[in-house]
């Protein structure tokens, strides 16, 4: 899932400076060579951001699990969204990097340039039949280094009654999405919400409008471009879209939602065990529209990859590598998968996943063309996410047009 507002993307360029020199310096960058005597390891580390207590306990049963099958005890650590990547770049730079770390996969390249990851192949982990755009998001210079055992990605989540009270059927395009945002929307009622806050939730949203159009991260000054937030802004000045998106979370769409005072929200399956909890909330999934009938629609890939980071025991990055590859297997995969209702990544494992669990049909079609966020840009991704939103709410608020809020974050893009 895409992640809350982090530092900023000039301090984190300045640290991963720090970080790459430090390596260098101690020759932790050029990696361990063959391992040895991995049966001397009892215990390792692991870190992740899985705070909530329900996802803690079930990630540390995995990582037990797992542990256990590579003969180690597995000691878990959770720190919140914001506090993972500062910490990784003060742990890199002081060479005390857990044995396995997780990383949300758009921060992988950034963290993978320092030098402070193990390229996967070293311990020969199986990568047959992960998703193309699922394994380029663990890829850095043509090296795997981490790998997402499920991810996810976001649609267009619809109260079912609402629509069939208003005889609104379920838009495939953009115009339609207009016309039944404004039957749907009433006192007390927007017809579609969206995040479009100052952090890189509201970019993580915008890029299926953006790429099904055929526009490009690269090149964000285009009518392409232009178009997909003209369709933003002409909602919201219509009044099918609150204002108040301006500061709306994904979680705080999701509450919009269950409340009845939004027909329809971008989101992700990561919202679906709280809608399930609500016996009177008839909702279903759908693809998010494109501009016109006959666009492939490419959604942004959400998740989190598992990585071995170097340090100076080749025997504890073996066992690591150990659990990492056992998190990755297709039997622990489908079981993520079912606990948190993301979509396996290899692609036989997701197709019968879809049979089993049909709520996430529409996922895992999302899935299969998504791409990651990093494809493009690599390690120059997170200065344009912030651009992007900077111009979702220059254009949102009418400071700017969106041609000219997006000429504006095309500079800032390239001059990150």
């Amino acid at each position: 899932m895409n992640s809350p507002a982090r530092p900023s993307a000039r301090r984190i360029t300045t640290l991963l400076g720090t970080v790459a020199l430090a390596l260098a310096a101690t020759g932790c960058g050029g990696g361990t060579g063959a391992a040895s005597a991995p049966d001397k390891v009892s215990s390792i580390t692991a870190l992740d951001y899985y705070t909530d207590a329900t996802e803690h306990a079930q990630w540390g049963k995995r990582l037990t699990d797992c542990g256990r099958a590579a003969g180690v005890r597995v000691e878990h650590t959770s720190v919140p969204v914001p506090s993972l990547i500062p910490r990784v770049l003060r742990q890199a730079s002081s060479r005390t990097l857990p044995d396995l770390l997780m990383l949300d996969n758009p921060d992988l390249q950034q963290i993978a340039s320092t030098g402070a990851l193990t390229p996967l192949d070293r311990y020969g982990i199986d990568t047959t039949g992960f998703a193309e755009g699922i394994l380029s998001a663990g890829t850095y210079r043509g090296k795997v280094y981490g790998l997402a055992p499920t991810v996810n990605t976001i649609a267009l989540i619809y109260n079912k009654d609402m629509l069939a009270e208003a005889g609104v059927a379920v838009p495939r395009t953009w115009n339609e999405l207009k016309t039944a945002a404004a039957r749907l929307t009433r006192p007390g009622r927007y017809g579609f919400a969206v995040s479009a806050n100052a952090t890189p939730e509201s970019s993580w949203q915008f890029l299926p409008f953006l790429w099904s159009d055929g526009g490009d991260e690269k090149h964000l000054d285009t009518p392409q471009a232009a178009q997909a937030l003209r369709l933003w802004t002409d909602l919201m000045k219509s009044g099918s879209m609150s204002k108040s998106a301006l500061n709306w979370t994904q979680a705080d769409l999701h509450d919009q939602f269950a409340a009845g005072k939004t027909a329809m929200m971008v989101n992700g399956p990561w919202r679906i065990p709280a809608l399930n909890k609500d016996h009177d909330l008839h909702w279903g999934v759908a693809p998010l529209p494109v501009r016109q009938k006959g666009q492939k629609l490419v959604t942004p890939l959400g998740g989190e990859v598992w990585t071995v980071p170097q340090n100076s025991s080749p025997s504890r990055q073996e066992k690591a590598a150990r659990v990492l590859a056992c998190l990755n297997d297709p039997t622990t995969m489908l079981a993520v998968a079912k606990d948190h209702l993301t979509v396996p990544s290899r692609t036989a494992v997701a197709a019968r996943y879809a049979e089993q669990v049909p709520s996430m049909s529409g996922f895992v079609t999302s899935v299969e063309r998504a791409r990651s966020r990093t494809a493009g840009l690599g390690v120059k991704w997170p200065g344009t996410a912030t651009a992007i939103s900077t111009a979702i709410q220059s254009a949102l608020t009418g400071r700017q047009t969106p041609q000219e809020a997006l000429a504006r974050a095309q500079r800032l893009a390239t001059a990150s």
